[in-house]
């Protein structure tokens, strides 16, 4: 689309060009016209021959003011036309950095709040699983995060959070290992309220022993999803 945008802007530039030129030309023919003019043979002229060489005259000049007009109007029109494509191509370029922000193609900071998980040695408690992971995260999703990570891992609509033999952890494909962070930007007391809330998930998750612990800051950076978003199904 920038390219079509930037061809066209071309053609505008060579069009208000020739345009520009065609006037010199049309002025240039006047100003030779009139050193041309035998001003002996005017006054030697009989008046009938003066009032017909004087309405040709007059003839010409209002050709030459129509064209010349003509020649303005179009160059206020290909001036609009270039300020009309200058705020389309930044709505465009506002548009598309939108997109971008949503898909989690960009990166991003602002305020929000840090989850960091630990796991213990211990049998009883267990290790942190991936169900736990996604339980904090829908969480943070229906809390309005705008932006989710895990260890450095974009989440967006398609990245699965997924055990592997009960081992370790994948997170868009890459695996992680304890401690988890999970970082979200958003409202710093709805995201936290929704965490630690009865029955949330962090309270469910202290209550059987395992160690989570939140923390505040104005300054959370998630980075971009790095990986191609490849759609199969949809049409």
């Amino acid at each position: 689309m920038k390219s079509n945008i930037k061809k066209g802007k071309i053609t505008m530039i060579i069009t208000i060009g020739i345009s520009c030129f065609a006037l010199s030309l049309i002025m240039s023919m006047q100003f030779k016209i009139v050193n041309e003019t035998d001003i002996t043979s005017i006054e030697n002229m009989r008046e009938a021959e003066l009032r017909t060489e004087l309405a040709n005259w007059k003839s010409k000049y209002e050709e030459t003011d129509e064209k010349y007009e003509e020649v303005l109007d179009k160059i206020e029109e290909y001036k609009k036309t270039k300020q009309s494509n200058e705020e389309t191509e930044k709505l465009v370029d506002e548009e598309l950095k939108q997109v971008n922000m949503t898909m989690g193609k960009t990166d991003v900071k602002g305020e929000g709040i840090e989850v960091t998980l630990e796991e213990k040695d211990d049998e009883e408690i267990g290790r942190i699983s991936s169900d736990s992971l996604l339980l904090i995260v829908n969480a943070l999703k229906s809390a309005g995060a705008e932006a989710i990570s895990i260890n450095e891992e974009r989440i967006i609509n398609m990245s699965d959070i997924v055990d592997i033999n009960n081992s370790f952890i994948k997170v868009n494909g890459q695996r992680i290992l304890a401690p988890y962070v999970i970082k979200a930007i958003g409202n710093q007391s709805y995201l936290e309220s929704i965490l630690v809330g009865n029955g949330g998930p962090v309270d469910e998750m202290k209550k059987i022993g395992q160690n989570v612990n939140i923390s505040k800051s104005n300054n959370i950076k998630i980075l971009k999803y790095n990986k191609d978003i490849k759609i199969k199904y949809i049409q």
